[in-house]
């Protein structure tokens, strides 16, 4: 089975790719899909649809977690990360991707134990669950392997 965690935002959004077998899992990629804040508002939301889309293309994943919205102070950062989120859940059901909602929370609770736990802590868990040679970079790639990590846990595949 292969997983992909989606951290969603406007500006960047982070995917990772974890693979299921035997009870092992194994990272097969991360990174960051980068929009530019000149571009309209359309053409950041494309960029993100087809760089996904190529994403889904060459890893074939079985499952899409993705991070929910779950609580926002600032309405101006809420709205981007819907739109981001929309784009991604739309091509998830294109491709007949099953996609799963986990709250940073719940990531956090997955990876590191503890729900408050901060950036630099989220990067160490994930480095060591997935036996990487160095810590996950940016936090948003982080995040997304993250959010992954927490649909293994969820699904009893540990």
């Amino acid at each position: 089975m292969i997983i992909i965690g989606i951290d969603p935002g406007t500006a960047t959004t982070g995917y990772g790719i974890i693979k299921i077998e035997d009870k092992e899992h194994k990272c097969l990629d991360y990174g960051v899909i980068n929009t530019s804040p000149k571009w309209s508002v359309g053409d950041r939301l494309y960029k993100i649809g087809v760089d996904l889309s190529d994403v889904l293309e060459k890893y074939n994943p079985d499952v899409l977690a993705i991070e929910s919205l779950f609580f926002f102070k600032n309405v101006k950062t809420a709205i981007p990360v819907s739109q981001a989120r929309g784009v991604i859940l739309m091509i998830a059901a294109k491709k007949e991707i099953k996609t799963y909602e986990y709250t940073p929370l719940q990531a956090k609770m997955a990876t590191v134990g503890y729900g408050r736990a901060e950036k630099k802590q989220i990067q160490e868990m994930v480095k060591i669950l997935l036996n990487l040679d160095e810590v996950p970079k940016p936090n948003d790639a982080a995040d997304a392997l993250a959010i992954a990590i927490c649909h293994i846990s969820s699904q009893k595949f540990l």
